[in-house]
């Protein structure tokens, strides 16, 4: 059992499924609203590809299918397929409350996680690298799966507000390897489906809340980790 730090600060975080006139018709409407993200390309848009971690009792992903309100996952995380930029990180659930830690890391620190050597991590004064590092060795924290997505991203500074489409989810099945050119890849959810994500501090500001109507929309239940994972069983209590 993993505990959520209570120093962090911690925002709301809310999830849905939208067709695509859900998301075109919210799209138009927040475009006026908010700043489009700075790393988009051209599109508007950047991919967004994660090794998801578990343990040896799979503790992510049984919290997560029993409904345990306080859980982490941990992941590796990279963008648009390069490795200039490499973040380790753990997201935190607490409540109905978010919070993300993330650490730096060099394509060869990856390099050597991925074949098994946890000692690059053994960073005393890298507290996440370091917690990764025990984990890997007392509990046997190993890549399960790769997600893999095109993010659509719009900010607010009013509420401090994130709100993401993510579109055309994939996962590599039987391959952990997020660098690796040949990677065999798998719809993940139906394409004709994108995940609305809103964060926010304290509040969301009411012209944002009225452009989203979320009253209307499903709720989306199972994370992007347990749908892939899904994918990739190997057990029948993975379908539970």
């Amino acid at each position: 059992m993993y505990y959520p730090n209570l120093d962090l600060k911690y925002r709301h975080e809310l999830k849905h499924y939208v067709n695509y006139h859900q998301y075109f018709t919210i799209r138009q409407r927040l475009r006026p609203l908010m700043t489009q993200d700075a790393n988009s390309n051209e599109a508007g848009e950047y991919l967004i590809r994660s090794l998801y971690f578990d343990d040896i009792n799979n503790t992510a992903l049984h919290e997560k299918l029993g409904g345990v309100r306080d859980r982490v996952k941990y992941r590796i995380r990279i963008y648009n397929g390069e490795d200039k930029i490499i973040h380790f990180e753990k997201k935190i659930k607490m409540n109905d409350y978010i919070a993300k830690v993330k650490e730096s890391i060099t394509r060869e620190m990856y390099d050597e996680i991925l074949k098994g050597n946890y000692e690059v991590l053994n960073l005393p004064h890298k507290p996440l690298l370091y917690e990764i590092y025990h984990a890997a060795n007392n509990v046997l924290l190993r890549p399960q799966v790769i997600v893999d997505y095109v993010r659509e991203a719009y900010t607010s500074k009013l509420g401090n507000v994130r709100i993401t489409f993510d579109k055309y989810m994939k996962t590599g099945l039987n391959n952990h390897d997020i660098f690796d050119p040949h990677l065999a890849m798998v719809d993940a959810i139906d394409h004709k489906f994108f995940v609305l994500e809103v964060k926010f501090d304290e509040y969301l500001p009411d012209y944002i809340k009225t452009a989203l109507q979320l009253e209307g929309l499903v709720r989306q239940s199972n994370s992007k980790y347990v749908i892939c994972r899904k994918l990739g069983k190997e057990n029948s209590w993975e379908d539970q």
